[in-house]
């Protein structure tokens, strides 16, 4: 059996930037565990596979899988994917907007991805609606320690330690610094205890600030027993992050908007642009869009 792949880099205009895909085409004769280990042999934070989409109304049914499993969605996937089917789909030197509806595990996605002269940029609205999870936080001076910090340096404004769910779930932890947030790295024992005690297995850290004036914040997103030892652009982080900022600044009605960067302190710039619609203090949709760029194209040949 052989299969069609194309690599992408996702969050970035410029190759060799951003977050590195994998998205496998005409995938539906794959099995679960031949899934499983295209995606390790790409051995890229996560490896997307287009099948035939269940409603003939939709562009494709996917599955998402990180080296160690499958996620029932996730930001950069859901950004390359699209991109790369509406490019596909339209002429190489044409201007284009288009939706791509993606079938997910979590729900589907609808993408919209527009193409202006030789920049191209796909928005997808998440599949769930980011939530607080109930649960019993870590000490400051465990998170600290498992991130090789000072506990003084963890927090800010209204900003606190948070877990959400939204598909996946992520463990946010705002840092006072850019400083501070280029020193984190993952401490063991201390972080399997703190991460696991709350049924984790990353942590989103992010600060104030970035290399643009634009930028509202930098994140780093660090997820090693998945396989991820530091991943450069994490869309649904980003999607969950809306309803952490909810929370810690207390957002008024109306839509918001934010210019976030993540991948820097590994030498793969990514840019993410967030939006969230808040109606009775409530979050109602949450928007998540970026570029991407496409790198290689090959055949897979399976036994």
């Amino acid at each position: 059996m052989q299969v069609r792949f194309h690599t992408l880099d996702v969050f970035t205009m410029y190759r060799f930037g951003g977050n590195p895909l994998a998205v496998v085409l005409d995938a539906d004769e794959l099995t679960d565990e031949q899934m499983l280990k295209i995606a390790r042999e790409f051995n890229l934070s996560e490896t997307i596979f287009a099948c035939r989409p269940k409603d003939k109304a939709n562009s494709a049914s996917v599955r998402i899988f990180f080296p160690t499993g499958e996620m029932p969605f996730a930001g950069h996937p859901t950004v390359g994917c699209a991109v790369l089917l509406a490019e596909l789909k339209n002429k190489a030197t044409c201007s284009f907007q288009t939706e791509i509806r993606l079938e997910e595990v979590a729900g589907l996605v609808p993408v919209t991805v527009t193409r202006i002269a030789d920049r191209i940029q796909a928005m997808f609205t998440a599949p769930v609606v980011p939530y607080p999870v109930d649960i019993k936080l870590p000490p400051k001076p465990k998170v600290a320690q498992a991130l090789g910090i000072e506990p003084a340096e963890i927090g800010f404004d209204g900003h606190k330690l948070g877990v959400y769910e939204g598909g996946p779930r992520f463990f946010y932890v705002p840092v006072a610094s850019r400083d501070i947030l280029a020193k984190c790295r993952v401490i063991e024992p201390m972080w399997t205890d703190v991460t696991q005690a709350m049924g984790v297995d990353n942590a989103y850290v992010y600060a104030r600030g970035g290399d643009d004036p634009r930028t509202a914040f930098r994140g780093r997103m660090f997820a090693p027993a998945a396989g991820i030892p530091e991943d450069p652009a994490t869309g649904s982080a980003t999607a969950l992050l809306a309803a952490q900022l909810l929370q810690a600044e207390s957002l008024a009605d109306g839509r918001h908007v934010w210019e976030l960067e993540q991948g820097y302190e590994m030498g793969r710039p990514s840019e993410l642009h967030l939006e969230a619609d808040v109606i009775a203090g409530r979050l109602a949709a949450v928007r998540v869009a970026g570029s991407a760029v496409r790198v290689s194209e090959g055949i897979l040949t399976l036994d």
